[in-house]
């Protein structure tokens, strides 16, 4: 690494202002930083100055999305090896789903990335590295069947239209990724929602055994077809579904890691499993169909309510600011997430749409909490001047 190191600090100069490849100093800088960590500080006005910057913060939530990553993987292979009626080993099953799931991601990046290059370059600002978790993210949220143009186009329509149009990274009002979900999902629904689009190969229906679905518990529920998917089976993943979001026990085991680590919100979590507990115990009240007979716990579990609670609700930026606001925010938006699944069968999901639709409150939210806090002080203040 020191031969790199000095390498890099040879070359510098030539990417710098004055230097012969001066207009490619926001590539340059982005490679840099992506190999090392940046040397760079403030020198006036008022910074709480700690080690954990943009690049470590990203890197420890790369680190919590593997162990979701890494069983999305083996749980394509095996989902695949049922399709098919085969028994495969762990090891086969992961080197299957790897092969299938890794070109998702390398076209993720590579899309993504270009586009960040090319307006770093235009706006002559250094490149971020926020994109490094959404590239991650936008493979996670789909199936593994999704073409990969779909994936490309996605990507490139998240870049430009959920962050670049805002300002870049630290500026978008919405989640990048869910954008990106979101627009697949309306542009290509096909491709993005019912049974066999979960299951790698499964659409070509070749070799397929007799009485093989592949859909998912929550695209049964949302047709009102009482599905009787075992919790154990949705809380440990073993059932079709996006990459990303099957196995409840590897998102809360990063969900451990960012909580350890302070990276992601507690309050936002806790209020948004609260909120919908919240809203399922008013539908079992009622319950005038099966779909409002669900109990609380098995929406947990069910499809990416919780993969979206623990990664997407807690982006710093697109989330609430102000403790109080995280605490309405995540409320509300577990409320939401339960209502749009049961109310309306076209969105089966659910917590895509509540995490976009609060994400357009979160501003307003920390605005009237803020002022909330302000009049508050005031008259605080008043008191003890009438007081003296």
């Amino acid at each position: 690494m020191k031969a790199l190191r000095n390498y890099i600090d040879k070359i510098k100069p030539h990417f710098e202002k004055g230097g012969k490849f001066e207009k490619l100093e926001s590539s340059f800088g982005a490679i840099e930083t992506f190999l090392f960590v940046p040397n760079k500080v403030t020198f006036k006005g008022s910074h709480i100055r700690d080690n954990n910057d943009m690049k470590r913060t990203m890197s420890v939530v790369l680190i919590a999305l593997m162990p979701a990553l890494i069983f999305g993987m083996w749980n394509v292979g095996y989902q695949h090896a049922l399709s098919v009626g085969i028994n495969n080993s762990i090891f086969e099953n992961f080197i299957f789903g790897f092969t299938k799931v890794l070109p998702i991601i390398a076209v993720s990046y590579i899309s993504g990335l270009s586009i960040e290059f090319i307006f770093a370059q235009y706006r002559g600002h250094e490149v971020n590295e926020g994109f490094l978790v959404t590239g991650m993210l936008i493979p996670m949220l789909v199936p593994v069947d999704i073409p990969l143009w779909m994936v490309a186009i996605a990507t490139i329509f998240a870049v430009i239209f959920g962050k670049e149009v805002f300002g870049g990274t630290g500026m978008n009002v919405f989640n990048p990724a869910l954008v990106a979900r979101a627009f697949l999902f309306f542009a290509y629904p096909a491709q993005i929602t019912g049974d066999k689009i979960w299951i790698a190969g499964l659409t070509e229906g070749k070799g397929i055994v007799d009485g093989f679905s592949g859909a998912t518990p929550l695209g049964n529920w949302g047709q009102n077809i009482v599905d009787h998917t075992s919790f154990w089976d949705m809380f440990l993943g073993f059932i079709p579904g996006s990459i990303g979001e099957t196995s409840k026990l590897a998102i809360l085991i990063g969900a451990a890691i960012l909580l350890f680590t302070g990276i992601g919100s507690w309050r936002i979590m806790l209020s948004t499993f609260a909120g919908a507990i919240f809203m399922t115990l008013i539908f079992n009240a009622f319950a005038v169909n099966e779909y409002m007979k669900v109990d609380p716990m098995t929406h947990l579990v069910m499809g990416g309510f919780m993969f979206g609670a623990v990664f997407m609700a807690t982006d710093p930026v697109s989330s609430a600011q102000t403790n109080k606001g995280k605490y309405i925010y995540g409320f509300l938006l577990g409320i939401f997430a339960i209502m749009i699944r049961v109310f309306n069968p076209a969105y089966p999901e659910g917590m895509m749409l509540a995490i976009l639709l609060m994400n357009t409150f979160t501003p307003l939210i920390d605005f009237y909490v803020i002022e909330a806090n302000i009049k508050r002080r005031l008259k605080r203040a008043a008191k003890i001047k009438i007081n003296l």
